[in-house]
């Protein structure tokens, strides 16, 4: 029963170290430069299988691929913009977490500083609206007409 027990407990181990190790793949770098390079790229760039994540760190076929390809196009010795090109131009923009300022990216880029300066226009506007309605001097008919409520308050 025992052996039993600690036959079933190694075979667990093994498929549970075989599944971890499933997903990690080795590169041979000779340069520490050229290996950050290579996590930066695919670090910068989505899956297009997978929902935002990275393609360093999902599982999919088309990302191994990928990983593939940006390795490769390292070792071949082409720039950081050479090899986002390279993506781009066959996966598409939506592989770019940072899309690029392009005329179709405008909107993007700029809608964001748009409503942090339109928020803070109303903000100033309405401190100052506030000080103005705050720095108004009551009018003869308003002074008559307060003091005579206080009065009637006072009497009573």
């Amino acid at each position: 029963m025992a052996l039993m027990r600690t036959m079933a407990a190694l075979l667990l181990l093994v498929i549970a170290f075989g599944a971890a190790a499933g997903g990690i793949e080795l590169r041979e770098f000779d340069d520490p430069v050229m290996e950050k390079r290579y996590h930066d790229l695919t670090a910068s760039m989505r899956c297009p299988l997978c929902e935002n994540q990275a393609i360093n760190d999902s599982d999919a076929p088309i990302s191994a691929d990928m990983r593939d390809r940006v390795y490769q196009l390292l070792q071949d010795g082409q720039s950081d913009i050479e090899i986002i090109n390279h993506m781009v131009q066959r996966f598409g923009e939506y592989i770019l977490y940072n899309p690029r300022l392009e005329s179709r990216t405008y909107l993007l880029w700029g809608l964001p500083i748009g409503l942090v300066l339109l928020g803070a226009i109303v903000v100033v506007l309405m401190i100052r609206a506030r000080r103005n309605a705050s720095a108004k001097a009551l009018s003869p008919e308003e002074r008559q007409r307060i003091e005579a409520l206080t009065n009637r308050k006072r009497s009573s």
